[in-house]
């Protein structure tokens, strides 16, 4: 199905079409403002030497300076098994940092991060004995990043491989947590689903049809590169080391799946 269609589709699936926004009310922060990214996530988040790395490559590519990415990931964890305010704490999370030849460098800032890019495990946002934590904890986590002055962000994951149903019922979740607390969510579902509608051949996962290929990771971060920054990643020279008609077809889909999902929210640039 193309994109666009498939767009519609989802729209019209979930009830929401002719809504004000997608994904949550044009009255959240603006994102593009987020210089420092915390993640706080699972395994999806720190397979293929972690995506906030391909996100920074990709930023720097473009010509970004100043961006700073930290990531908080514990293997197989719900959103509720994090604790978000440990993570704010005075001379904790992103307190120092190693360069040059193991040099310890204590860093300073009013505030360690913007934004804070959350998910929750691949399937706790549809499964009926975890669906109410799903949503109890993204108010809490996003109650508790806002009290610390950065913005809350809502990651939406893909479908298993072999489950591709799962694709709409993630995003209507998210979609959902998303306008119930004003955040932002980035559609690396859709991504996924679009570019295996475009592109069969790629295979965007590894064996056990859960976790991201490499090319799964590229994509997604080129769609948080497209959703947060609204940065379009098409034509960068960074790649993950993918081929490049690979690599331009993964930035095209990124680009294309963020734009038509954030297209009601009034985001002119996109």
């Amino acid at each position: 199905m193309p994109l666009i269609r498939f767009i519609l589709a989802l729209a019209l699936t979930l009830g929401l079409a002719g809504c004000a926004s997608l994904t949550s009310t044009p009255q959240r922060a603006k994102t593009t403002d987020v210089k420092t990214l915390l993640w706080v996530g699972n395994s999806f988040f720190y397979y293929n030497n972690s995506m906030h790395g391909h996100v920074g490559l990709l930023l720097s590519a473009a010509g970004g300076k100043g961006y700073r990415a930290t990531s908080a990931t514990i293997s197989g964890s719900g959103i509720n098994w994090h604790d978000m305010e440990a993570h704010f704490k005075p001379g904790g999370v992103a307190s120092y940092s190693f360069v040059g030849d193991n040099e310890v460098v204590f860093n300073t800032f009013d505030k360690p991060f913007d934004g804070v890019m959350m998910m929750d495990c691949s399937q706790c946002p549809v499964h009926p004995k975890l669906q109410a934590i799903f949503y109890e904890f993204a108010k809490k986590h996003s109650d508790t990043v806002r009290k610390y002055g950065a913005e809350p962000i809502l990651f939406m994951s893909w479908a298993y491989a072999d489950k591709p149903e799962m694709t709409l019922q993630l995003a209507n979740e998210y979609i959902k947590a998303g306008q119930q607390n004003k955040a932002l969510v980035v559609p690396a579902g859709l991504a996924f689903a679009n570019s295996i509608a475009q592109r069969p051949d790629l295979n965007l996962y590894v064996a056990d049809k859960r976790h991201p290929s490499l090319m799964g990771t590229y994509l997604a971060a080129s769609t948080v590169m497209a959703s947060v920054y609204q940065q379009n990643p098409m034509g960068n020279t960074y790649t993950a080391g993918l081929p490049k008609e690979v690599a331009t077809h993964l930035q095209k889909v990124a680009w294309e799946t963020a734009r038509a999902f954030h297209a009601k929210e009034g985001r002119g640039s996109l």
